[in-house]
């Protein structure tokens, strides 16, 4: 019979404390199974099974509050240039184009993956905003509203280029990459609860080690890999929207490899990054470019120049 060092017997009392917790760690693994698969979806941009944290009219609540926020910071920094400024009208005009085909691509790839075209973005409230900035960046939250920082302009050089980068943007939105993010990140949550309740009573030292552990399992084995997979659906997705708005999508190459040589061309390697790296990436996107011009030529009559 089992006896502690000191020679005495557990106590009921401790046995039952054992048991009540592993039922709590079944209950919660119960319920985070549930909330995950229970929210599993076909996405018809894609064909792969997507889960969602939020409803569309939430990602359009939250996007709008954010895309507040940052219009009030750039505003009081003297950075949001008005609408008539030249990098605004160039803008605008390329967010139209591409916002005008979010239909037709659509219900194309829904009818490629056999799925009813969604109808979510038509809950979509969207806007542009240019910020005068150094930094090469642009996003499209969720419910459609965009920012681009003057800094990426030197980096695309073209219009196909721009519009190659916003089509990614708003293929994120259209994906709802934001819903299946807080998804994911709820999972991520209910696991750690659960981990913490597992290691009670283990040393200090025990404790930091299996948490440690389990941290860079979910960090290495779920959260990086679900952002790379975002970015590549994101790419096509985008790439598809760009060439129906009529702009080359042979213009997502060279801007790839000038994307791939910024901050000296050091990055870390791919499974440590949210990001592909930019020789798959480039990889990735030629295979995707016969049926960019697909859509090209479908939507603009001819092949690009």
């Amino acid at each position: 019979m089992n006896t502690d060092r000191m020679g005495n017997r557990p106590g009921p009392g401790r046995r039952r404390g054992v048991g009540v917790r592993w039922w709590i760690l079944v209950a919660f693994a119960a319920f985070a199974a549930w909330q995950w698969f229970g929210s599993a979806e076909t996405d018809p941009y894609t064909g792969e099974t997507a889960h969602y944290g939020v409803s569309t009219s939430e990602e359009v609540d939250l996007g709008a509050q954010a895309y507040r926020q940052v219009r009030a910071d750039a505003q009081g920094q003297g950075a949001l240039l008005p609408p008539d400024a030249p990098a605004s009208r160039e803008i605008r005009a390329i967010a139209s184009r591409l916002i005008e085909k979010v239909p037709q691509v659509t219900a194309d790839l829904a009818a490629q993956n056999q799925q009813e075209a969604p109808t979510t973005y038509k809950d979509f409230q969207w806007d542009v905003s240019v910020i005068q900035s150094d930094e090469a960046n642009a996003f499209c939250l969720p419910g459609g509203k965009m920012a681009v920082y003057t800094g990426l302009m030197p980096i695309t050089q073209t219009e196909d280029a721009m519009a190659v980068v916003m089509g990614h943007e708003i293929a994120h939105a259209l994906l709802r990459h934001g819903s299946q993010r807080m998804a994911q990140q709820n999972l991520v949550q209910m696991g750690q609860i659960a981990a913490s309740m597992a290691v009670d009573g283990m040393d200090p030292q025990q404790q930091q080690m299996v948490m440690a552990a389990l941290g860079a399992g979910a960090q290495y084995g779920l959260i990086l890999p679900y952002g790379r997979n975002h970015e590549t659906q994101a790419d096509e997705i985008g790439l598809m929207l760009a060439a129906a708005a009529c702009y080359d999508p042979r213009a997502a190459v060279p801007l790839w490899e000038r994307m791939s040589q910024l901050g000296g061309g050091a990055r870390p390697p791919e499974f440590a990054s949210t990001h592909p790296d930019p020789a798959n990436r480039i990889q990735t996107l030629q295979g995707l470019m016969p049926q960019a011009l697909g859509f090209y030529e479908k939507y603009c009559g001819s092949a690009p120049q």
